[in-house]
């Protein structure tokens, strides 16, 4: 197969429905049988269904093959001792012991919470992980219990600096989210790239052109192949990118800079051969208590009055202006109603996971 072009595989009309419990079933089996502990199985478990529950197709379910391949190699340590270390009231580094970037994600916000929870803020980097899949996962955790936060990670370099023709930053997600009244959180969940690199495997696999102004082929060529796709450009495409470029920078400094990890540049690649070797990412999240800076009631009604005022904005002919998440939740809820889809493709290397494994197959809806 050497283009996609006019193929119409991606359509999920052909897409079996598999209903979300029993996806993280699946999930959970299939870690646990592959030498993960329930931690990391259930950490894993928690952020890919959630994933895919939200839409995010591309960090969801579809990572478990891969994750399960690393584990068997020995890249990811299935059973770490996490290990915090408070370093001041409101700091504090976590070492993953080379686990599941997941299960860092999770303990890491946890461990922000309680610093917010006794001084109104609570910063936390990770240090010894790997990859740990959408970042929003981790904020949303955060502000489902009342919390703001933001969460950065950097990644092997995928992606083109600013009016480079070689690949230098990762794909460096940024996710910030904030809780309201009565309605799902604010959820801001996006790489620093064009788009992730990720959703271009998963584009491979459906059989689905790229968008224009996001990838470059091994030449330095636009291209919407996802096959060709040697490179992403940053956020902001070829005019804009040193935006993208420059919020790249930013994990870097967090999550590198700050913590001792290696930067994007010099990690192993997450689809390279080396199975085994430690990846030793680091991550940096920021947990902040709404009472620290103004009263609770108040933060409410201005989060309530800011999000009416932008959803009621007028917009273009045939769409709607919407909030960060909204689609997220639009979408959770349908799957939740209807089953997460699963392509043909997923379908079948899932079921021979299964087999190898010996563990229960996935089964639809």
């Amino acid at each position: 197969m050497n283009s996609i072009k006019n193929r119409t595989y991606g359509q999920e009309s052909s897409w079996q429905r598999v209903a979300a419990p029993e996806v993280d079933r699946f999930v959970r089996s299939a870690l646990q049988a592959g030498g993960a502990d329930d931690a990391s199985a259930d950490a894993v478990a928690r952020a890919l269904v959630g994933a895919s529950l939200r839409g995010v197709d591309s960090h969801g379910l579809r990572l478990l093959p891969h994750y399960l391949k690393v584990l068997r190699g020995g890249r990811i340590n299935g059973r770490p001792e996490l290990v915090f270390k408070p370093l001041s009231n409101t700091t504090g580094t976590l070492d993953a012991d080379n686990g599941f970037g997941h299960l860092a994600g999770y303990r890491a916000i946890e461990e922000g919470i309680s610093l917010a929870e006794k001084n109104g803020m609570g910063a936390v980097s990770v240090v010894n992980s790997s990859h740990f899949g959408a970042a929003g996962s981790f904020t949303l955790a955060a502000a489902e219990a009342g919390y703001l936060a933001l969460a950065f990670s950097n990644s092997d370099k995928l992606v083109l600096a600013h009016d480079s023709v070689a690949p230098f930053h990762g794909t460096n997600p940024i996710s910030f989210a904030a809780p309201l009244q009565g309605q799902q959180p604010y959820l801001i969940d996006m790489a620093t790239s064009s788009i992730p690199y990720n959703r271009v495997l998963h584009y491979q696999t459906i059989q689905r052109e790229l968008p224009s102004d996001v990838a470059v082929d091994s030449g330095g060529h636009m291209t919407t192949d996802p096959l060709a796709a040697a490179a992403l450009l940053p956020l902001g495409g070829l005019g804009y990118g040193y935006k993208g470029a420059a919020l790249a920078g930013l994990c870097e400094v967090l999550c590198a800079a700050l913590t001792g990890m290696a930067f994007s540049h010099q990690l192993l690649a997450i689809n390279g051969p080396d199975l085994s070797t430690r990846r030793r990412l680091g991550h940096f999240f920021l947990v902040m208590k709404p009472e620290a800076f103004i009263e609770r009631s108040l933060y409410e009604t201005q989060m309530t009055a800011y999000l009416q005022d932008l959803r009621t904005q007028n917009a273009v002919a045939g769409s709607e202006v919407m909030a960060p998440g909204d689609r997220e939740w639009r979408v959770q809820e349908e799957r939740e109603a209807q089953g997460i889809p699963v392509d043909p493709v997923l379908l079948q290397v899932l079921a021979d996971q299964a087999e190898a494994l010996n563990v229960l197959g996935l089964t639809a809806c």
